[in-house]
């Protein structure tokens, strides 16, 4: 690492080293007291592993940290040169020390694969957050589709915008939930990776600072980083509390990003919901420093819990629309089958993008688009998410009352909607659980597919899925794949494992 990419306030990492408790002098430690510089190191790269400081960012000088801890600039000097021995940390004249993982951590190499489905029968798959279709509806949707195909099948079929019924049935939705928008703000995708795709191709060029919640959405990440984007972690706030505002507005300020890219509705991967005032503070500050948010709204209909009245879409802090790009998807809701996304933006942004997409893809297939139409014009959309949200809720519960007994040693908070749950594997590798854990036949991504450079090594993302017997026995793997790690022992397997729901 060669230089900075953000930089952490001594303030501001006081205040994170205070929320993990403790006094930053002596910590007792297996009936040792530690010197207190070795605490402070150990704390730093507690914060670094989690995410909570992203690695590349600049910290305070010794001299303003320790006034800020109210400790000796010795204390920190020496807890400085402590995390520069274990590679967690990096100096140069001149230029500060800023924060790095150690030579040889594991990274994230690629997103997230979709299991082949001859595969399932010896294997447990928790690595994509993805439902089975709902029935009847998308059967009676494609029936829907195939009616009205006639007139479409006499065009050319290319429609880079989206078919004009779609657009106006998801402008619709928008103006029905407080957000007025006409179709001239909404162009059509092939899903919301396409969506998020064709914004960066447009906004961000290679070289780009890009601003990402830390962790966030291993596919999104992904694609930015092959796009050659500057990937900009800012920590999440604790306990499903939203966004961290204070290390947003900082890194907004000294970061100048050109994109930020974030989800406020049931964060993939920690499941929490953004308060509505945190929505409005960010919207504020990433229009002062002259950033494009990018909101991810593909979670925003699995609300789980009854009677949660959901805070407004973040495009209803930005009437104008010049700050705000919505990204939108049926495949979370409703199926992943169906490919289909959307851009919601003001006119000229999606004029741009749809000039920009014959270069990448003409459009999206027609049948799909007149199957999700047919669904939004009263087929059935709002009926298919309403089951949809009781299927999930029963999964989540089955998943959370399997991890507090079979591990309760394990830490996570349980969100109220999504489709995922971001869980803390007690101390343990995630990346050797889960390695572990496929050989036992229970697929789950590790907790640093989420994040930029290394961060949360010590979690999984465990998505509320699967129906509950099936959630049971894949808890059941891990919990198994836990203890082989935990002792070191060797994993054996006879034979493929098999399980049917």
């Amino acid at each position: 690492m060669s230089q900075w990419t953000a930089s952490v306030g001594a303030q501001q990492l006081a205040r994170l080293l205070d929320a993990q408790g403790g006094d930053g002098a002596v910590t007792p430690l297996g009936g040792r007291r530690v010197p207190a510089y070795r605490s402070l190191a150990d704390r730093i790269r507690l914060l670094v592993l989690e995410g909570r400081v992203p690695v590349a960012a600049r910290l305070p000088a010794e001299r303003e940290l320790a006034a800020a801890l109210s400790v000796s600039r010795t204390t920190v000097a020496a807890a400085y040169e402590a995390l520069r021995g274990e590679g967690f940390l990096e100096s140069r004249r001149g230029a500060g020390s800023w924060t790095a993982v150690p030579a040889g951590s594991p990274l994230p190499s690629r997103a997230l694969d979709p299991l082949p489905p001859d595969a399932t029968g010896s294997m447990i798959d928790l690595g994509c957050a993805a439902l089975t279709a709902p029935e009847p509806w998308l059967t009676h949707a494609f029936r829907g589709a195939l009616e009205q195909l006639p007139p479409y099948a006499h065009t050319h079929g290319d429609y880079p915008a989206g078919l004009p019924a779609l657009r106006q049935a998801l402008a619709d939705r928008y103006t029905a939930r407080g957000v007025p928008t006409m179709p001239e703000q909404i162009m059509v995708t092939t899903g919301a990776m396409g969506a998020v795709g064709a914004i960066c191709r447009l906004l961000a060029g290679r070289g780009e600072r890009v601003a990402v919640e830390s962790p966030s959405y291993a596919n999104v990440l992904q694609l930015m980083r092959e796009a050659g984007a500057r990937l900009v972690p800012v920590g999440m706030a604790d306990r499903l509390a939203g966004w961290d505002l204070p290390a947003w507005r900082q890194v907004l300020r000294d970061a100048a990003p050109r994109l930020a890219y974030v989800i406020a509705d049931f964060h993939n991967p920690t499941g929490s919901l953004a308060p509505e005032g945190q929505r409005r503070e960010l919207v504020e500050a990433a229009r002062a420093a002259g950033t494009v948010l990018v909101a991810d709204e593909t979670m925003a209909d699995l609300v789980l819990e009854p009677g949660l009245e959901m805070p407004r879409p973040v495009c209803a802090f930005d009437p104008a629309g010049s700050t705000v790009v919505t990204v939108g998807s049926a495949s979370k809701s409703f199926w992943a089958g169906l490919r289909i996304g959307w851009v919601r933006a003001a006119p000229e942004v999606i004029r741009s993008l749809v000039a920009a997409r014959p270069y990448a893809d003409l459009g999206t297939p027609v049948l799909e688009q007149l199957a999700v139409a047919w669904l939004l014009d009263g087929g059935g959309w709002d009926a298919a998410v309403a089951v949809r949200r009781d299927e999930v809720r029963v999964s989540r519960d089955a998943v959370v009352d399997a991890l507090e007994r079979r591990l309760p040693d394990w830490e996570f908070g349980v969100p109220r909607g999504g489709l995922t749950l971001w869980v803390r594997t007690g101390g343990l590798s995630g990346s050797r659980i889960a390695q572990v854990g496929e050989r036992l036949g229970v697929r789950v991504p590790s907790g640093p597919r989420f994040g930029v450079d290394g961060a949360f090594e010590g979690y999984v993302r465990l998505p509320f899925t699967v129906a509950a017997p099936v959630a049971d026995e894949a808890v059941a793997r891990l919990a198994e794949a836990a203890r082989l790690v935990a002792t070191g022992a060797p994993v054996a397997v006879d034979a493929p494992r098999t399980f049917v729901a």
